[in-house]
């Protein structure tokens, strides 16, 4: 079995199998910083899909429109979810539930309950698949969605610790009364932060349906609990006010080897189930003890 883990072949699929979860799991990262939670990241991301799928299949637009759609419908579902929790007060766990399911019966609705294929934009699967490293080195052959994944990260990494926004998010889940008394408009922040988080399921949505050549309407949820784990692994507290993009990379890559490892030995994916719910529950304990020592 280890001589099938450290193959090529398999470390690339880990990579890219990392690539979405990892992506999804930065968009979570900044709802969770605030204290809140997004349960709906996974069918946003397949909407995000489906609406690529209706702008450059059904509509036969090209490419550029296609990306721009997934983002653009990812960032106004975000955007929708946190007016939901900034202004009309619905607890996070309700509203991005309510926005689970509408998305989910939304992608259904739209693409017919059928998959919708990209064969007429021949371009669209090289966001995902190709590899720009592995054209200059052929000895990586790292897929363009790690690429993406990484950039993403990056980006990500710099806007959290770098900018006035990254300030606020992190202000939301230690104090947010006390980020209120100092005049901040903390409404504004907060659906910026699910707006944002949007925007990346956008682009997650794009990454799954070019490794596929399709929008499958069916598929997504389940996915942001994946997502959720990365980052509580990766050391972000449910509780809100610490967190690293770092470390959520690090969680999403757990995640994968642990999935790709117990493929590689056979178990079966009713156990493999198991043992995810099983680390999510040991993660949050984890954390539940580290703020106690604090």
């Amino acid at each position: 079995a280890n001589d099938n883990f450290l193959q090529v072949d398999n470390l690339v699929s880990i990579l890219q199998s990392t690539a979405v979860n990892g992506v999804l799991a930065i968009a979570c990262t900044f709802v969770i910083i605030t204290a809140g939670i997004d349960l709906s990241v996974g069918t946003m991301m397949t909407f995000c899909s489906v609406m690529a799928g209706v702008f450059l299949t059904y509509w036969g637009l090209p490419i550029g429109f296609g990306i721009f759609a997934a983002i653009f419908f990812g960032a106004l579902c975000g955007w929708t979810s946190g007016m939901l929790i900034a202004k009309l007060k619905v607890p996070p766990f309700i509203a991005t539930l309510g926005m689970m399911m509408l998305l989910k019966g939304l992608s259904l609705v739209i693409s017919g309950t059928k998959p919708i294929y990209f064969n007429d934009t021949p371009s669209f699967p090289q966001i995902s698949q190709e590899s720009l490293i592995g054209d200059l080195i052929p000895a990586l052959p790292i897929p363009n969605a790690v690429l993406i994944l990484f950039l993403v990260a990056i980006a990500a990494g710099v806007i959290l610790n770098k900018t006035v926004f990254g300030r606020y998010t992190f202000a939301l889940g230690s104090n947010e009364e006390a980020l209120r008394l100092s005049g901040v408009k903390v409404d504004f922040w907060k659906v910026t932060v699910y707006t944002v988080s949007g925007a990346i399921c956008g682009i997650a949505g794009l990454l799954i349906a070019s490794r596929l050549n399709s929008a499958q309407p069916a598929l997504g949820q389940g996915y942001e609990l994946d997502a959720i784990a990365a980052v509580v692994i990766g050391g972000t507290s449910l509780s809100g006010g610490t967190g690293t993009i770092l470390g959520t990379i690090i969680g999403a890559f757990i995640m994968s080897v642990l999935i790709n490892g117990l493929r590689i030995m056979s178990v079966a994916q009713e156990w493999q189930t198991v043992v995810t719910g099983v680390i999510i529950i040991l993660a949050v304990y984890m954390d539940i003890l580290r703020r106690r020592r604090q």
